[in-house]
This record gives C-alpha cells, sequence and structure tokens, in this order.
C-alpha cells in the first residue's frame, strides 16, 4: 500500500532501529529549583533515515542531540546506539563508539585552525590507527568539491568551504549516524542550501542516518522525518 500515514516521533522500533531513546529524561539545577530540560522522550530512529529535530529556542533540542549522541547522560531513561546503551558505558566507552560510529557537524564548523584541509580531515582516521588516512581523506575533500583546497587552512577558507570540510570530517570514517547541530545556522541562503544538498547527497550515498536540528525549515522539510519538541516534550 502507498497510503501510509505520516511517520510520528514515537515510530515502533523495528530490528533496523540504529537509535533507540527510551523515556529519556535531562534535568538541571537552577537558582529556581530543577529544571527539566528533556522530558520524557522515547523515539527509534531506523537506519539510513533523515530526521530533523525542530521547534523553538529553549525546547530542548539540542540537550536531546547531545543525550542520542552520548555527549551527555540523561537524568532518566537510556539511549541504544545500535543496539549498546550509552547509559551502561563510562565515558572512555562512550568515547570509543563516538569515534567509530558517530559523526558531528556544527553551527560553529570546530576546525583546528593550524591544520590543514586535508589534516583535519584525516585527524579522526590518525587517531583510529588507519594507514589510509591521507588517501581517504583526500577522496572524501574531493567527494565534496574540495580537491583543489586541501592546502589550506581554515583561515583561508570561505564559511562554506570550512563546512564542506567539516561535513568530510565527518563522513570520513563512514559513521552510522551523523549529528548536526544548525549545521546552516552561519551560512547565506546559497550557501547554506548547498551544504543542505551535500549532507542528504551523502545521507543518501553513504546509507548514513541523519539526525539534524535546525530552525530551516526548508532543509526541515526535506528530512523523511520531522521530531517537533516543545518545552522539552516531543509534540
Amino acid at each position: 500500500m502507498n497510503n501510509n500515514p505520516m511517520p510520528s516521533a514515537h515510530a515502533p522500533a523495528t530490528r533496523n532501529d540504529v537509535l533507540k531513546a527510551e523515556n529519556l529524561s535531562k534535568q538541571v539545577s537552577s537558582p529556581e529549583g530543577s529544571l527539566t530540560i528533556v522530558d520524557d522522550v522515547s523515539l527509534a530512529i531506523g537506519a539510513g533515515e533523515s530526521v530533523a529535530v525542530s521547534g523553538p529556542s529553549g525546547a530542548g533540542k539540542s540537550t536531546l542531540l547531545a543525550l542520542l549522541a552520548g555527549l551527555d547522560l540523561p537524568t532518566h531513561g537510556r539511549v541504544l546506539l545500535e543496539g549498546r546503551d550509552l547509559t551502561q558505558l563510562d565515558e572512555d566507552g562512550r568515547a570509543r563508539l563516538r569515534a567509530e560510529r558517530v559523526g558531528f557537524v556544527f553551527q560553529s564548523f570546530h576546525l583546528i585552525p593550524a591544520l590543514t584541509a586535508l589534516e583535519n580531515v584525516m585527524l579522526p582516521l590518525e587517531l583510529a590507527g588507519r594507514s589510509d588516512a591521507r588517501r581517504t581523506a583526500a577522496d572524501t575533500l574531493a567527494g565534496v568539491g574540495l580537491a583543489r583546497r586541501t592546502g589550506h587552512y581554515p583561515r583561508q577558507l570561505s564559511g562554506g568551504e570550512q563546512q564542506r570540510v567539516a561535513i568530510a570530517r565527518a563522513f570520513v570514517t563512514r559513521p552510522a549516524v551523523l549529528f548536526a547541530d544548525e549545521p546552516t545556522g552561519n551560512l547565506d541562503t546559497v550557501t547554506g542550501a548547498r551544504v543542505g544538498e551535500l549532507l542528504f547527497e551523502l545521507n543518501t550515498q553513504a546509507h548514513t542516518t541523519l539526525v539534524l536540528v535546525t530552525h530551516d525549515r526548508e532543509l526541515a522539510a526535506r528530512c523523511g522525518r520531522v521530531v517537533r519538541m516543545e518545552a522539552g516534550r516531543v509534540l
């Protein structure tokens, strides 16, 4: 049947799920007392899926992304990445799993200023002990249209070029999941559209699951599913 309903944020889990959140909550202390930033969120994301997390500022989107990626731990609930419970791993264990299976793209490009574009992309491969780091990094930069910019430092690149280097670095290890937090937020409309196009091209070609936080409605609309948040809850 082709008349499937719109998938919900609480899509049922399948054996192809790469990422699951179960009753996820995050509370922090504030001068006014305990503050709940993420409130009892459950969702399942399939392998190769593209999911946008949208909502107003302060809705808990970036905190949810950090919890799903294992950058932060929940107060309650758990996160499963390819079946592994991130809440049961220590900090080193989560770091190893992220290095092997997760990529990140942020609004601020987070490139290392003292390294060339090629060296920035080589870095995760070198940390993983890959002997083919230089060739693989060069091929990945060529894939994002920067074959002629490999020797340039971040200060010598435009904002769009820096973000493409960041995307190449995120994809070079062929992660199971790519998390992108406002990846076009610092770019003009035309450059942002190109970067968005690149994210979806790589998502399709590498079958990498894409989870992105964005205020860009057009970018969100291109995802297979939109998860809307408000006041820490998924609507």
